[in-house]
C-alpha cells in the first residue's frame, strides 16, 4: 500500500489515501490478450526498438517535445501541483522507476495521450482537467502511466510513422487496399491497448465508480447530476444485443475509423474485468513480474489472444456474432436466418414472387424490386430487374481518450 510521506526513487508526497502498491508488476498483468500478444511478439524481435529509435530523426518527436515545452504548462511542484502528486502516486503504485514529464495543453476538447520514443511524454488538455474530479483524473493519469509502462508510446509512435510512410506511397497500384489493411490492423491494436490502459487506470485509482464516471463524462460532459452509471452501462448492453445483422455490419463500419473503443463499451469492459478473478489476484499481490517477461512465450500469448477472441464471440449477444457461433456449431437452416436477419434492408417487405425479406430482391418477369430505407426503387424490367439498394452514410464520432 502507498503510505503517507513515503519516499523512494523520487516518489515523495504520496497522497494520503491508502492504496495497494504493485512492486515489479509486469504490464502483462493488465494488458488485454490481443494487446499483449502483439507486444510480446514485437519485444521478441531482436533489436526492434534499437533500429526504430535510430530513425527518431525522421520522426517529429523532438519537435513535439519542444512544442510542448514552449507552448504548454509543465506539471511540477510549482505548476498543477495536484496533478504532479497524482502522477508520482501512479508511478509509485505501478512501480514505474522514472516519472515521465507531463504537460497541460490549452484545448477545450477533453483528451490525454502518451507519446515518445526515447522516453514517454504525457499530455492532458485543459478540457479534461476541468471536466474530471480528483479521483476521475487519477484514473486517467493511471491510464497514461499504464501506456508508458507497457511501452505503448514507443510502438504507437513507430506504427504511426509506418502509417504515414504508407500514405506517401498511395500512388502505387492497389496501394489503397494495402494501406487500408495496415490502418485497420493498427487501429484494432490501438483499441485493445486502450482497454489495457483503462485497466491500469483502475489499478492506480482503485475506485471503479470513479473510472466509470470519467468515461461517462467523456461521453456526456460535465452534467453528472443528469447521468447515471447503471443506465450508462445498460446502453452498452443495448448496443451489443440490439438490432439485426444489418446493425452488426453498421457497428463494424462505425468502429473501423476509430483509434479508441466507444465510451460505453470501455466502461462495460472495465467493469467486467474488475469483477474477474484476474483482477482480484492482482489486488491480492499475485501477478506477473517484469523479471519474468523475457521468458514469456510468443506462442502462449497468441494462444491466449485467440482464446480471448473466441470467448468474446461465444458470449456476445450481437446478432452477427451469434450467427458465427451457430455456423461453427453446425446449426441448421442458416440460410433462412440470414435472410431474416437482413430483412430490414428491404423494409421487411419482398418483391413480387421474389425471395421474402431480401434486399434488392430479383422479382419475377415485369416485377419491381423493393429496397431498404435510404435506397431507390428498382425499375420495372423484364426477366426480373434487380432493385438497387442505398445506405445513408454517417460521419464517425470524434475519438476521445
Amino acid at each position: 500500500m502507498s503510505d503517507d510521506g513515503h519516499q523512494q526513487g523520487g516518489h515523495e508526497r504520496v497522497p494520503s489515501r491508502q492504496r495497494r502498491r504493485f512492486p515489479e508488476i509486469s504490464s502483462r498483468a493488465y494488458e488485454h490478450p490481443a494487446d499483449r500478444s502483439a507486444l510480446v511478439a514485437l519485444r521478441k524481435l531482436s533489436g526492434f526498438d534499437t533500429v526504430f529509435k535510430a530513425l527518431s530523426g525522421l520522426l517529429p518527436e523532438r519537435s513535439l517535445r519542444l512544442l510542448f515545452l514552449s507552448d504548454s504548462v509543465r506539471v511540477s511542484d510549482r505548476q498543477f501541483a495536484h496533478l504532479n502528486d497524482m502522477l508520482r502516486d501512479a508511478c509509485y503504485i505501478l512501480d514505474l522507476e522514472k516519472v515521465p514529464p507531463m504537460y497541460v495543453n490549452q484545448d477545450p476538447q477533453p483528451n490525454a495521450m502518451c507519446i515518445g520514443l526515447d522516453e514517454p511524454i504525457i499530455v492532458v488538455t485543459t478540457g479534461l482537467v476541468e471536466l474530471l474530479d480528483e479521483e476521475e483524473m487519477r484514473a486517467v493519469i493511471g491510464h497514461e502511466v499504464g501506456h508508458a509502462l507497457s511501452g505503448h508510446s514507443v510502438y504507437r509512435t513507430i506504427l504511426l510513422f509506418l502509417t504515414n510512410l504508407a500514405l506517401r506511397v498511395a500512388w502505387i497500384p492497389l496501394g489503397n487496399v494495402a494501406i487500408m489493411a495496415i490502418v485497420t490492423a493498427l487501429r484494432e491494436w490501438f483499441r485493445k491497448s486502450e482497454l489495457s490502459a483503462d485497466r491500469a487506470g483502475l489499478l492506480v485509482g482503485q475506485d471503479l465508480q470513479a473510472s466509470m464516471r470519467g468515461l461517462m463524462k467523456m461521453a456526456g460532459g460535465n452534467h453528472l447530476h443528469q447521468m447515471n452509471v447503471d443506465a450508462f452501462l445498460e446502453q452498452a448492453d443495448e448496443y451489443e444485443a440490439g438490432g439485426d445483422l444489418r446493425d452488426s455490419v453498421l457497428k463494424i463500419m462505425n468502429v473501423l475509423p476509430r483509434s479508441h473503443p466507444f465510451a460505453t463499451i470501455r466502461a462495460a469492459e472495465l467493469k467486467k474485468w474488475a469483477a474477474s478473478r484476474d483482477y482480484q489476484r492482482i489486488m491480492d499481490g499475485h501477478y506477473p513480474r517484469r523479471g519474468e517477461d523475457k521468458d514469456t512465450s510468443v506462442t502462449d500469448s497468441f494462444r491466449e489472444s485467440a482464446a480471448s477472441y473466441a470467448g468474446q464471440v461465444r458470449s456476445s449477444k450481437d446478432p452477427l456474432m451469434k450467427l458465427v457461433t451457430d455456423i461453427a456449431g453446425g446449426a441448421g437452416d442458416l440460410g433462412s436466418r440470414v435472410r431474416r436477419g437482413f430483412g430490414s434492408f428491404a423494409g421487411g417487405g419482398a418483391g413480387s414472387s421474389g425471395t421474402p425479406g431480401s434486399a434488392g430482391t430479383t422479382g419475377s418477369t415485369g416485377t419491381t424490386g423493393t429496397t431498404g430505407t435510404g435506397g431507390t426503387t428498382g425499375s420495372t424490367g423484364s426477366n426480373g430487374s434487380t432493385g438497387s439498394t442505398g445506405s445513408a452514410s454517417k460521419e464517425p464520432p470524434r475519438d476521445e481518450d
